[in-house]
């Protein structure tokens, strides 16, 4: 008896021969004239893991425009007023260094990520392997299996043919379409975004962002695919610099599997001369990127472990012992570590480092936004007059503050000045205006004066003291100093 899937490999082989006739299956790009890959469906524990994440990020992707708090979208990026919701928290323009932050955070995640376990977000969570994963899914129920899609694409046109495709093609699009939307939803409140496009209302921009992003998706995740891993993504190009030899990565036994070779199950391969790997090729089949795993790490191997589970269910049909490909480092191969021990050499100086400064940057990052404080103020001296005698008593500067309400409470607010070098400061404004609304802004013009025995000619510093009460915060106080200019020719 021969090996499993022998028979469906050369079958295979043929029908894919077949169906790489120009202008069918073989596109011009440019760096090679691409081959079409027909990745075959794997079951195991890998790929339930690339199941489950993909419904996992797809719940957060799709499920979050719609989710209500404080009577408004709980995430919610309003470029027009500038405002960024996020569940409790209101960002500003102001507040950009979380965004960078934020970014530099997840760059040493995927850092550390890399160092222990290679490509892990490459394998099952980044939104190219995500949308191909859901898009493959659909194309294996409408077009079938791997075999069936390659003898469908070598038959000639005929009206099955073109319905199956149709059929395949009107699902991508709305996939596709209910990503963009989704998307733009992230920008504008959704809800109403959902009836404006019911009624074809949309204006221009949402139009066009959501249709353009509804198109990368079935562009990239219909057709190009693998292509985008090997020659878009700058990830794949650089990991190299992220690993060494006691990374975890997809690895072929080679001291195991060697000299390959097709028998039959009850042939005694130890005696034939042969390793384990019965040359099936189904780890080829299965991988998404289409490289022989065989060949050693590539730099197009996504880590998704789709050939380890090819592989495992082979070694369990030939009852061999399971493990040929596996997940492992360089050293432990090398060295025949025990499980155990290769894991304990994950724990080495680069992963610490960046375990540290990682923990280090989350933990200021969350500890800055908990004590942020709910008042923004910038104070902003009027050009316009410097500095002016009032009623023959008082020396006045003007000013104006930009007081932003971060919260979604209404605040009360107060302002005083005081200066060591100017005795007597007081502070005329409308006491009207001292209620900010929920995140808001507003610019409150102000004038500072001092009596005018009590000035003295030049440039004194003073400080401008902003209180705040109201808010579910408690209580605020922002304290700024600025100048004041007393005239030389009083």
């Amino acid at each position: 008896m021969n090996a499993p899937g022998t028979e469906e490999v050369a079958r295979a082989a043929d029908l894919q021969r077949s169906a790489a006739a120009p202008g069918e299956t073989s596109d011009e790009t440019l760096y090679e004239v691409r081959r079409k890959i027909y990745p075959r469906s794997v079951t195991g524990a890998f790929s339930s893991w690339r199941v489950w994440l993909v419904i996992l990020t797809q719940l957060i992707y799709y499920g979050t425009p719609w989710l209500q708090w404080n009577g408004r979208q709980a995430v919610l990026f309003d470029l027009g007023e500038r405002k960024f919701y996020i569940f409790g928290l209101v960002l500003w323009p102001q507040d950009v260094i979380y965004l960078a932050v934020l970014l530099v955070i997840s760059a040493l995640a995927l850092f550390l990520f890399t160092a222990i376990a290679g490509r892990l977000f490459c394998g099952y969570a980044c939104p190219q392997t995500v949308y191909t994963e859901i898009f493959m899914w659909i194309e294996r129920r409408v077009e079938g299996d791997r075999i069936a899609r390659i003898r469908l694409d070598g038959d000639p046109w005929s009206l099955r043919k073109v319905r199956i495709k149709a059929t395949k093609h009107f699902l991508w699009v709305l996939i596709a379409l209910w990503t963009g939307f989704t998307f733009i939803g992230y920008f504008a409140p959704i809800r109403e975004l959902g009836g404006e496009v019911l009624a074809l209302s949309l204006g221009p921009w949402q139009a066009f962002w959501m249709l353009f992003y509804a198109f990368a998706t079935w562009g990239n995740a219909g057709f190009m695919r693998e292509q985008v891993c090997k020659y878009m993504c700058p990830y794949a190009r650089f990991q190299s610099v992220m690993v060494d030899r006691d990374t975890y990565v997809v690895t072929y036994d080679v001291g195991r599997g060697e000299p390959r070779g097709s028998r039959s199950r009850k042939t005694d391969h130890r005696q034939a001369g042969l390793g384990d790997c019965v040359n099936c090729s189904i780890c080829v089949q299965v991988c998404p990127t289409g490289i022989d795993i065989r060949d050693g790490l590539q730099y197009e191997c996504i880590g998704c472990g789709a050939c380890i589970d090819a592989c495992n269910q082979v070694m369990d049909k030939m009852d061999y012992p399971r493990g040929l490909i596996r997940y492992t480092s360089e050293n432990a191969m090398r060295k025949a570590l025990s499980a155990a021990a290769s894991r304990k050499r994950l724990l080495r100086p680069r992963v610490v480092i960046y375990s540290v400064v990682w923990v280090a940057l989350l933990a200021g990052f969350m500890a800055s936004i908990m004590l942020r404080t709910p008042l923004k103020v910038d104070i902003i001296r009027d050009r316009g007059a410097l500095g002016r005698e009032v009623d023959g008593r008082w020396i006045e500067n003007v000013y104006r503050l930009q007081l932003i309400n971060t919260t979604e409470a209404p605040m009360q607010i107060r302002v005083r000045a005081d200066s060591d070098e100017l005795k007597g400061l007081t502070v005329e404004y409308d006491k009207q205006a001292e209620s900010l609304a929920p995140t808001s802004n507003r610019l409150l013009p102000i004038r500072v004066r001092v009596p005018i025995e009590a000035a003295t000619q030049g440039t004194h510093k003073i400080n401008v003291t902003v209180t705040s009460a109201g808010t579910e915060e408690g209580h605020a106080e922002i304290r700024q100093s600025t100048s004041f200019i007393v005239p030389r020719d009083l």
